[in-house]
């Protein structure tokens, strides 16, 4: 029995992409946050940081979000 509902079917299949997405980005909000809390640094500073992360995610993972499994 095959699953009619696209979206279901696509949580399905990336869920692992999903969560390595989701951690990532809770990781590194977490790391910036904490980092200017402690510092104090100027808000545009932070700002600027947490731009990074997306520099840094596509740097990780690549733009297609290549995680090694090859179709």
């Amino acid at each position: 029995m095959t699953d009619s509902n696209p979206l279901r079917q696509a949580v399905r299949d990336n869920w692992q992409g999903m969560l390595t997405d989701l951690a990532f980005a809770v990781v590194w909000v977490t790391m910036v946050t904490v980092l200017f809390a402690l510092l104090e640094g100027p808000r545009w500073a932070f700002y600027l940081c947490m731009l990074a992360g997306i520099v840094a995610y596509f740097g990780l993972f690549g733009p297609e979000g290549d995680r090694g499994d090859s179709g």
